[in-house]
């Protein structure tokens, strides 16, 4: 009696056989992302947002291999948490930062008591993900210095201005993590040009000025920008910040229609070099 392979169990078993022959580049690592975004470990809700978050030209763009240790910082929800931990398991390391247990905010409390909850209960994907916490200071203090290749850091810096200001900690805590020549890709809500972060931040939004001089004060080079993200329809200036944007659609009693055809924020991609 033959016994029928899940999608998982194939990728698993592909990605094992791609990092036992040769060392996982070019085309290898994009066909062993591209069979992990396929997987039946996603799920549906998450994987329909490709179309906004395009997470195969975004993580190799930062790239991405699957030999490498990375953090993910505040993984939420874990939507790129489903897509880093199958790519990551056999060959190299996931490091899922999240704010912990203790923090002030029970919002923040209740999303890491949620994404713990989702890791264990599926021990057959999540089982080799390490847990750190982000706060309080030292951030990130159980990584040691040097340890990391890639930091991973999605939608959180208009956090960090408006909850706690912790912005330039935060970043130095990645460049301290990184080895010599480690990557912090960036991914985030782009305000309108000129605009001063302080004063966005509780929109969502956040200048591409502010965070690239922000990363060049800790001592990161910039790489590169890409326009993988980008999305023209976003105006920017909606009362409920980006919120009203997918997938939230915080609309309040408007129709929501003409915002959901608008479909994910306008935003930034930057890979930036220890």
């Amino acid at each position: 009696m033959q016994t029928k392979l899940s999608p998982y169990a194939i990728i698993t078993a592909l990605l094992t056989l791609w990092l036992s022959l040769a060392p996982v580049t070019g085309a290898a690592a994009d066909m062993a992302l591209q069979q992990v975004l396929a997987g039946d470990q996603r799920t549906p809700e998450y994987t329909a947002r490709d179309i906004y978050r395009h997470p195969q030209e975004t993580l190799e763009f930062m790239g991405l291999r699957p030999d490498l240790t990375v953090i993910e910082i505040l993984p939420g929800e874990g939507w790129y948490t489903e897509v880093l931990a199958p790519y990551l398991r056999d060959g190299g390391k996931l490091i899922a930062a999240g704010y912990g247990p203790d923090h002030p905010m029970e919002r923040m409390r209740d999303y890491h008591a949620q994404y713990m909850e989702k890791l264990d209960a599926s021990p057959d994907v999540y089982d080799k993900v390490e847990r750190a916490v982000l706060w309080p200071a030292p951030f990130i203090g159980s990584v040691a210095d040097g340890s990391v290749d890639m930091v991973l850091d999605f939608r959180n810096i208009h956090n960090f201005i408006r909850w706690d200001n912790i912005t330039e900690d935060v970043f130095r805590a990645y460049y301290r993590v990184l080895k010599p020549g480690g990557i912090l890709g960036v991914e985030e809500h782009r305000a309108k040009p000129g605009a001063i972060a302080s004063e966005v931040a509780n929109t969502g939004y956040v200048p591409v000025a502010y965070v690239i001089e922000l990363a060049q004060k800790v001592g990161f080079r910039l790489e590169g920008q890409s326009e993988i993200n980008a999305n023209p329809k976003d105006t920017k200036d909606y009362p409920g910040g980006v919120w009203t944007l997918l997938p939230r659609l915080r609309t309040g009693d408007e129709d929501p229609e003409k915002y959901r055809v608008i479909g994910e924020s306008d935003r930034m991609t930057l890979k930036f070099v220890k």
